[in-house]
This record gives structure tokens, sequence and C-alpha cells, in this order.
């Protein structure tokens, strides 16, 4: 139990400094160009994204260590069945999140438009834009549930909510006003 309440508070901190740190370093950015005034748009992003993708690659790394390590603890229904709902979630989770990362592109995935205001601002249907205002935050994260319950993990379901919660924050109090001053700004040129 020690173990697995370790690596939830590692989980906890990985989550915050993925969703505090991008947005801090996005903002800052935004507010003083930091990562693009000596070392211009590019460069300035690649150092930003190598940032981002070792806090977004360690928060899942932890988030699926925490589900491994609390499998099989306080979920009553038949494995079976988890199983069952957990796959299906897993599944339509990663093809949403993938087709909404191939319709943004990968420079959007890691926030371009905050290092390249130019960048168009939204996303161009056909694809899960049509559909959802959000889908990476919102039935993108459909698999994490779908791991939680295949591993039978209460913990990790619970994990899982707070891990949203966290994000939709970041996209409310970061992404979503960024974007919102970029449409506005183009509209007044």
């Amino acid at each position: 139990m020690a173990l697995a309440g370790a690596i939830l508070g590692y989980h906890v901190a990985s989550r915050l400094a993925y969703v505090i740190g991008v947005g801090v370093a996005l903002r800052r950015q935004e507010r003083h160009h930091v990562f693009t005034r000596n070392a211009g748009v590019e460069a300035g992003f690649r150092r930003f994204r190598r940032i981002a993708a070792t806090l977004m690659n360690n928060d899942a790394v932890s988030f699926i260590l925490l589900c491994v390590v609390t499998r099989r603890t306080g979920l009553t229904a038949p494995p079976p069945a988890l199983l069952a709902v957990g796959v299906a979630l897993i599944l339509v989770g990663v093809a949403i999140k993938l087709w909404a990362a191939w319709r943004l592109g990968s420079a959007a995935y890691y926030w371009h438009n905050f290092f390249a205001p130019n960048d168009p601002v939204a996303p161009d249907p056909p694809g899960p834009y049509r559909f959802l205002r959000n889908p990476m935050y919102t039935l993108g994260y459909l698999q994490t549930y779908g791991l939680a319950l295949v591993c039978g993990s209460l913990p990790g379901l619970v994990v899982a909510t707070f891990d949203q919660a966290a994000i939709l924050t970041f996209y409310h109090s970061v992404e979503k006003p960024h974007f919102e001053s970029l449409i506005k700004g183009r509209r007044a040129s």
C-alpha cells in the first residue's frame, strides 16, 4: 500500500507539473516571448516542445504505473465486464485523440500558435472538431478511464477524473483565452 501511495503522489505531482508547467511556460511565451526572444520562432518552439513532451510523457507513464500497481482494487464488477468496457473506452479514446491530433498536425498539438500567432486558429473540419469543441480533452480522455477499468483500479478511475479536470482547467485558463485573443485580433485587423 505504501508503494501505491508513493506512486499516487508521484502521478499527482506529474500531472500538476504538466498542466501548471506547460501553462506557465505558454503564458510566459505569450506575454514575454521567453522561448522565441533570442532563439527565434522555430528554435524556441522546439525547445518548448522538448520540455512539454517530457512532462506529458512522464505524466502518461506515471498514470499507467498507478493503474498497474493498484490493479484489482475497489471495483466489484466482474472482470470480464471491466475488461470489455475498458477496452472499448481505450479504443474510442485513442481513436478520437489520434483523429484530433491528425487534424491539428504535430505543431498545433504542442501549441505552436503561442509561438507563431499567425498560425491558423481553428481546426478545419472534417474531423472531430466538427462534432466536439474539444475532442482532445473530452472524449480523447476516455482511454484513461478505460485503462483504469481494464486494471480494475478504483484509484485509477479517481485519478483519471482528476487528470481530466486538471487538463480542462488548463484549457479554460490558458488555451481558450489565447485562442479567443487570436480570433479577436484577427477580426480587428
